[in-house]
């Protein structure tokens, strides 16, 4: 087979300039998401009320804590890929979502109120942000789909979800909820919770458990993107570009298994936007980007394009490269070096 050559000369546009610089090495306090220490490590942290575990999703301290209890309860499976739990490859979840708090990406773009913004509440998740929409459909419902494949055991209480303020109809609380109303999603991510049960702990192998966690990541943005498509009016052109940019370049990212283990993902969104984009932001030259975190942006951007005109042709043509490990690790060099100095 052959790599097709438009994904290709989407990658490689142009040699690498210079790269970003990086506060996250592997001996760095940073490498953490924000706030990392004070998010929940217990489910027995987060409230109890009437004799259910109450969690605050829409607190960026408390969705954390989701993350951090899955990477808690997960950690006994790969304790053969790395010291301090960081060759989890759940890591990458918590990361975005770090990424998209410290950049601004999960308060009120309409300015409507003052949620996740200086003058109110810093750690409030705002329900009008695009990217705090798909990201509880990559952290809720992963847990609850762990929840319900028995990773944190027989729990003595029930766990709900508080719902937000506006549009509590587009989103489930409880692992009978979202069972009810999103099987299949949920199918996904309990099957990739499954894998690392007891019975099968003897032949876990590495890629099986990243095509399994990309096949249900990939599903949650699926089903998430179009809920939420009306959101992106909130943000600047050049944003609402990034975000769907992003969305389909997690297609071709997930063919490849990427490992989204904690070095390997501090390392890839060091050449993400550090802020929101705005408008008057024009590729390949926003202003104090450094040139390899404007070339990341521009291979998205042809990418996504590139793909939109084939008529998705030229995802399908990547996943049947990326069918066989030759091909895989080929699609991964080809991610490394698009983010390497």
């Amino acid at each position: 087979f052959a790599i097709p050559a438009l994904l290709v000369a989407a990658l490689t546009l142009s040699p690498p300039t210079a790269s970003a610089q990086s506060g996250n090495d592997a001996t760095g306090e940073d490498i953490y998401p924000p706030l990392w220490d004070m998010a929940p490590e217990n489910l027995l942290d987060f409230l109890v009320k009437d004799n259910k575990i109450v969690i605050n999703a829409w607190n960026y301290r408390e969705r954390l804590g989701v993350y951090k209890n899955l990477l808690s309860a997960s950690a006994k499976y790969f304790t053969a890929f790395g010291p301090q739990n960081f060759g989890n490859i759940l890591w990458g979840l918590p990361l975005q979502h770090g990424w998209q708090f410290r950049t601004g990406r999960l308060a009120d773009p309409s300015r409507v109120t003052s949620c996740g913004h200086e003058d109110g509440d810093l750690l409030c998740i705002s329900v009008r942000s695009w990217w705090s929409c798909m990201n509880y459909y990559l952290a809720v419902i992963p847990f609850l789909g762990a929840v319900e494949a028995g990773l944190f055991g027989q729990l003595q209480h029930e766990i709900v979800v508080s719902p937000p303020e506006e549009r509590g109809a587009d989103f489930c609380y409880s692992v009978a909820d979202c069972r009810s109303r999103i099987p299949e999603l949920m199918d996904e991510w309990k099957a990739y919770f499954e894998a690392g049960s007891p019975t099968t702990f003897s032949s876990f192998k590495l890629d099986d458990a990243l095509q399994l966690m990309w096949r249900a990541h990939v599903a949650s943005i699926a089903y998430a993107l179009p809920k939420f498509q009306d959101s992106l009016k909130y943000l600047s052109d050049p944003e609402a570009d990034f975000g769907e940019d992003w969305a389909n370049a997690v297609d071709f990212i997930a063919a490849t298994h990427f490992s989204t283990n904690l070095p390997t993902t501090n390392q890839f969104q060091t050449f993400l936007p550090q802020r929101m984009l705005v408008e008057g932001d024009v590729l390949p030259s926003i202003s104090g980007f450094s040139p390899q975190q404007n070339r990341v942006l521009l291979s998205l951007r042809v990418l996504h394009t590139a793909n939109e005109l084939t008529g998705g042709l030229l995802l399908k043509l990547w996943r049947r490269a990326m069918s066989t490990e030759a091909g895989r690790q080929m699609g991964r060099k080809l991610i490394e070096d698009l983010t390497s100095s």
